[in-house]
């Protein structure tokens, strides 16, 4: 099989198909601001780099782990497993840390994700680091959360910072909702969304853009009803088939010649500064660098980080990697949901075999 026909699932995992192609535009459009030209090449390089197996002077996006810690046990959430807290330390990035990686990327690399598996707003320092990296000249600062800590007040200081995307996971409504998230309440979350939304509107901000998602099945009887309530609220609305993140399938089907993209797009470094594999090596099975000791650019044009370009490059290669064999990327997924959302007919993709539970 030639290089070039290798299946490379660029955004596997994460839909927008739920969305239209008007608000997905403009969702692209508000990112993108005040850097046009820069923001199409970054997007062109995350799709067309992994195909090319390009290693770009340095990666397209810098996963930064400002904290390990979580307030919430989500029932899908690896971080309840013995085996997550068996290999991770529940702590808060250095906050000088987190500014040494900031100097180095800045000006090289255009967009930094301030969360990993961890809740970024545990951090107390979460919105200097914002603060700091968009005076540095990062054009794309982000995080994803669980909306706790989102109070108006501190929206607003992230606003100010310049955050320019805060993705909320909200699965479900109502009970269903507050059943996975507990102990937060599904009112107090919409509330605290329509709050931002006025202010936003009040305001005529179109940064942070924000993006609400939910695990598939938490939404599947009422995906029209879920859309519609906050496709108003916020900027899109997605949904993620779930995922094997508690490790229990044993039936897995793989997509045919897998090569992982994430070797061509991002680095991952942890709150304790090691750097994982990948950003789906939850539980940092296989320590890639250390960035309290080494640069970002040294890491990613590394030996180990080269090693698994080369392994990936071969044949079925991920499979003999622990990671990557429980990962969700090389796991084949079908369109075999269809749901109808506004009169438009939406096809619901889920990976084969995985039991569409929460919890299971």
């Amino acid at each position: 099989m030639e290089e070039e026909e290798k299946y490379v699932p660029i955004n596997k995992g994460h839909f927008d198909d739920l969305e239209t192609p008007e608000r997905m535009a403009e969702f692209s459009r508000k990112l993108g601001e005040g850097w046009e030209d820069e923001y199409k090449i970054y997007r062109e390089n995350w799709s067309e780099a992994p195909k090319r197996k390009e290693v770009l002077e340095y990666p397209i996006l810098v996963d930064l782990e400002l904290s390990s810690k979580c307030n919430l046990l989500c029932p899908m959430c690896p971080t309840i497993t013995d085996e997550f807290r068996s290999h991770t330390k529940k702590t808060n990035i250095d906050t000088d840390l987190a500014k040494k990686v900031i100097d180095e990327i800045a000006g090289k690399v255009n967009a930094l994700r301030l969360s990993w598996v961890g809740e970024p707003t545990l951090h107390r320092d979460l919105v200097e680091i914002i603060k700091y990296a968009k005076d540095k000249g990062i054009r794309e600062t982000s995080f994803l959360t669980n909306g706790s800590k989102l109070e108006l007040d501190y929206f607003i200081k992230l606003q100010e910072a310049g955050i320019d995307w805060i993705t909320i996971s909200v699965d479900g409504t109502d009970e269903r909702y507050n059943a996975i998230r507990k102990p937060l309440k599904f009112e107090d979350t919409l509330r605290k969304i329509r709050d931002i939304k006025e202010y936003k509107t009040k305001n005529g901000l179109s940064k942070p853009v924000i993006k609400i998602q939910s695990v598939w099945p938490a939404m599947r009887e009422n995906a029209e009803e879920f859309y519609n309530l906050f496709s108003p609220l916020v900027d899109v609305v997605a949904y993620n088939p779930l995922i094997d993140y508690l490790h229990k399938d044993e039936d897995i089907v793989y997509e045919e010649n897998f090569s992982c993209p994430q070797y061509y797009q991002r680095v991952t470094v942890s709150a304790t500064g090691e750097v994982a594999m990948c950003s789906n090596d939850d539980e940092v099975r296989e320590v890639i660098g250390d960035a309290t000791k080494e640069s970002i650019h040294d890491i990613w044009h590394g030996e180990k980080l080269n090693r698994l370009r080369d392994i990936h490059s071969k044949k079925d290669g991920f499979k003999s990697i622990d990671a990557c064999r429980l990962c969700y990327y090389p796991r084949k997924a079908i369109p075999d949901e269809m749901v109808f959302v506004n009169g438009r007919e939406i096809w619901i993709e889920n990976y084969v075999n995985r039991k569409q539970e929460v919890g299971e």
